[in-house]
């Protein structure tokens, strides 16, 4: 690989792979050097120079071709997933789950069980390619077949990307900074065009807007998970997206599920929202540690769904309406026919 280098123009290397710039920033300035071969910058280096690098020129050459082929390693993804396949163990009791579950690109597959029923445990034998080595004893094909022993343990390989109930900022940056920062470390060329399509659409997610320019520390909860959601869509590489409580986000959790599945994710979205639960193409039932049933979002389903959004709209223009200061003195006929109808039912 060094003979592919060795020759070139370092400005042209920078140009057609922007990260190799990294390599140089312990180095001495290579700036002067732009118009030079790789070669001749490595030759160029004085002994002084080499002494302070504390590395000896052949070592240096050598590791630019390692750092070279791993990152190009880690841009070439060429094992895309088409499928995910959860091939059923057991509960906590022994009892086999008996199923067989494929999942792919575009599915939002929901979770639904009480606290402490095994949720938790479904994604971690997901993100570690259980191979029957869990206690659930559940196994994980990749495109119907048993994946490597390496892609179990690769970070770059990492299948979940996971959204939890809280979002917060340690870091000193704005929401420019936070996006740029992660869309240069995956190496895209356009790091500001696709910084500023996140930013945006993580503004049509959140209930209240935000600038580029906030920092990520002042953000509110609701504003932190609309931009993660964005980022996740955008730049994260794990095909699974789990996204916790989505309906105690703050945020257009429609808008976010669309975004997510247009982006060609698989959502597992564990939710008690019978809205959201009502939206996935099927429902995962968790109970005593195993997948109790796999339940198929049917028809009548669908249109009861409709009714339910409609309800939901309504109460969200209340919500509003609270927000906005009003009084709600009265509710709109609809609400006041409903409650009516209730009273007299029992």
């Amino acid at each position: 690989m060094w003979d592919k280098f060795a020759e070139q123009k370092i400005k042209t290397i920078f140009l057609q792979y922007p990260y190799a710039a990294d390599f140089f920033t312990l180095l001495p300035d290579v700036t002067s050097y732009r118009e030079s071969t790789l070669r001749e910058y490595f030759l160029g280096l004085t002994d002084e120079e080499l002494v302070d690098s504390g590395q000896e020129r052949a070592a240096l050459i050598e590791q630019f071709v390692s750092f070279m082929m791993q990152m190009e390693q880690f841009k070439k993804n060429d094992d895309k997933i088409e499928s995910i396949t959860i091939v059923g163990g057991k509960n906590k009791k022994g009892q086999p789950e008996n199923i067989k579950l494929m999942m792919c690109p575009g599915e939002i597959i929901c979770i639904v069980g009480p606290t402490g029923s095994g949720k938790s445990r479904l994604l971690a034998d997901i993100e570690w390619l259980a191979q029957k080595d869990t206690p659930t004893q559940r196994q994980i094909l990749i495109n119907g077949k048993v994946p490597a022993v390496n892609m179990r343990f690769a970070v770059e390989h990492k299948l979940v990307a996971q959204l939890s109930q809280n979002m917060n900022f340690i870091m000193d940056l704005t929401v420019t900074e936070f996006v740029t920062m992660h869309a240069e470390s995956r190496m895209l060329e356009d790091a500001s065009k696709i910084t500023a399509k996140i930013i945006a659409k993580a503004n049509e997610l959140a209930g209240e807007p935000f600038s580029p320019e906030t920092p990520v520390t002042a953000l509110s909860g609701g504003q932190s998970r609309a931009l993660m959601i964005a980022d996740t869509a955008y730049l994260s590489s794990s095909p699974i997206v789990l996204i916790d409580e989505i309906e105690n986000a703050g945020i257009d959790r429609q808008r976010a599920l669309d975004l997510l599945i247009d982006r060609q994710k698989i959502v597992l979205m564990a939710t008690h929202d019978p809205i959201l639960a009502l939206s996935g193409d099927k429902r995962l039932v968790i109970k005593n540690g195993g997948i109790y049933k796999i339940l198929a979002t049917t028809l009548a389903e669908h249109e009861n769904l409709t009714v339910l959004t409609a309800w939901d709209r309504r109460l969200s223009a209340i919500r509003d309406l609270l927000r906005s200061g009003e009084a709600i003195d009265e509710l709109p006929d609809y609400f006041a026919k409903a409650t009516r109808k209730k009273w007299v039912a029992s």
